[in-house]
């Protein structure tokens, strides 16, 4: 698991003098996210099904919110952490600090792709965990860090920056 893994680093840190920071980076997304055929990432599915036509099936009531965080906020929070002092053995959670729906996610891709998304609702499915959204002070106070790419900039720089996505428009 992904806790006892944390403590494996931090046992190893503390055997070996080595400083740990773990960081808890939620929904990151970004240009050439992997796409698998099971279990793919949510926006870079929804982008596709929109862009191609495909159906977006939503699961639940699509109510549920995520903490999406742009590839690049989560590179300067690495960094940051990579550099910051006193932050041996800490847990620092790595988002937006924003909620955005699953609803709301499409409204997003549908208003950046400027194409209508042909949405299923699928209610008997579980949607998952119904609220996930990162507590970033401690990223503010020990890292410095604040996510500069809201969500519907970093769907734009996804649909130019990505030639996956591009191509389709």
């Amino acid at each position: 698991s992904k806790i006892a893994a944390e403590y494996y680093v931090f046992t190893l840190g503390q055997l070996y003098g080595i400083e740990t920071v773990a960081l808890r980076i939620f929904n990151a997304y970004g240009p050439y996210q992997p796409l698998p055929a099971s279990h793919a990432p949510v926006i870079p599915l929804f982008m596709r099904q929109v862009l191609t036509g495909g159906s977006v099936v939503i699961f639940g009531d699509g109510r549920q919110t995520r903490d999406f965080v742009y590839i690049d906020d989560v590179v300067d929070a690495l960094v940051a952490a990579a550099l910051a002092p006193d932050v041996d053995r800490q847990i620092i959670n790595v988002g937006s600090g924003q909620e955005v729906s699953v609803r709301e996610l499409v409204r997003h891709i549908e208003r950046v792709t400027r194409r209508k998304a042909n949405v299923i609702e699928n209610a008997g499915q579980d949607g998952g965990v119904s609220r996930l959204v990162a507590d970033i002070t401690l990223a503010r106070q020990k890292l410095g860090f604040s996510p500069k790419v809201d969500i519907e900039t970093g769907l734009r720089l996804l649909l130019e920056l990505d030639p996956r996505f591009r191509q389709l428009r």
